[in-house]
């Protein structure tokens, strides 16, 4: 943030995931299985997502060096710990 871009700019994991992925990883940090619904006759999206970082590189000389699972990690826990602290959080409801 301290630098002279005032422009937008990608900042995130360049690992290549798909959704599924992306459920997978959510579980194992919660500790959760979601059910997963597929609508088959929906049109098909992307295969993958992952943040083009080039850009970061190029202007800053810099890249992001956290995982994608321990970036959200660490995000679960903090939303996960202002849930508990507001009292209103109850797995499961």
């Amino acid at each position: 943030m301290q630098s002279d871009i005032r422009e937008p700019i990608n900042l995130g994991s360049d690992q290549s995931v798909t959704i599924n992925g992306l459920v997978d990883i959510v579980e194992n940090i919660a500790g959760v299985t979601i059910k997963r619904n597929y609508k088959l006759d929906a049109p098909l999206g992307v295969r993958g997502r992952n943040s083009d970082n080039t850009k970061i590189e190029r202007e800053l000389g810099w890249t992001p060096t956290t995982s994608l699972r321990d970036g959200m990690a660490k995000t679960y826990a903090w939303i996960y710990d202002q849930m508990m602290a507001s009292g209103t959080y109850r797995r499961g409801v």
